[in-house]
């Protein structure tokens, strides 16, 4: 009986993910990993994660709109966008400052979720350099030019079909997204790196968004990553930035891509 009671203790105490993110909220309200500072990017992160799963995120908002002077790139300009839009803020001064034309792919691509997490139609600029840029192989990188990889072909999906894409671009980009499966379940960054959490959440986040099969041993390996003090490892070989990490992966184990659906 005593060691029965014991276990249940145990299992008592671990701490949920959401819990795990909400531990390392500073004071200003940023989100910080352990002996870090806080800074709006993470902090961005960390609000999607918890608001996927429908968690308090404290006053994030407060230090996000605080923090707006800091930003430069157009993917910080529209991640933080993204964020307070989740959060129910109009972005509008964020989404003015980004650029009137995508420069690079992932420029366009995060322009995308921002304007439609904000309740405005995308842009057809963003559209047509998005669709523009799908590899011969059906991938997406980053910037024209470079080579496909799951992560940004994952968020490009997401994107296009936020701006209601649908048939051949999508297919093509799932087709290409399935060859990163790992027989462990998860899915890698480039062919031969090995499995890791981020772009396993990201797969799953892009089969959501295009309404295909969900592959289950994907949520296995994942679960598989979950540490007791609710964390999410980076891959089975490392453990670092955790709270990047957490905050990636909630959004797919609650099987909600970008954009977030409103409150």
């Amino acid at each position: 009986m005593g060691k029965l009671m014991a276990l249940g203790a145990a299992v008592v105490a671990l701490a949920s993910p959401a819990q795990f993110l909400q531990s390392r909220q500073q004071p200003g309200g940023g989100y910080a990993e352990a002996n870090g500072t806080a800074y709006p990017q993470l902090t961005a992160w960390a609000v999607l994660g918890l608001r996927a799963q429908g968690a308090d995120v404290g006053n994030a908002l407060a230090y996000l709109v605080a923090h707006e002077s800091e930003l430069a790139a157009p993917t910080d300009l529209a991640l933080v966008a993204l964020a307070e839009a989740a959060l129910g803020r109009d972005p509008a001064t964020l989404l003015a400052r980004l650029p009137t034309g995508p420069t690079q792919v992932n420029v366009a691509i995060w322009s995308i979720l921002a304007h439609r997490q904000a309740g405005r139609p995308a842009r057809a600029v963003d559209v047509r350099y998005l669709l523009r840029s799908q590899a011969p192989n059906g991938g997406f990188s980053w910037a024209r030019g470079g080579r496909p990889d799951s992560n940004d072909t994952s968020a490009a999906i997401q994107a296009l079909r936020a701006a209601g894409v649908k048939g051949k671009p999508i297919a093509r980009a799932l087709a290409f997204l399935r060859t990163f499966a790992n027989r462990d379940g998860g899915f890698e960054l480039q062919h031969g790196r090995g499995s890791d959490a981020p772009s396993t959440a990201w797969a799953i986040q892009a089969f959501v968004a295009a309404g295909a099969r969900l592959p289950p041993a994907a949520f296995r390996y994942l679960a598989s990553l979950a540490r007791p003090d609710g964390s999410y490892r980076y891959s089975r070989a490392y453990a670092a930035t955790p709270v990047w990490v957490t905050a990636q992966v909630l959004p797919a184990v609650a099987r909600k891509p970008f954009p977030l659906s409103p409150r």
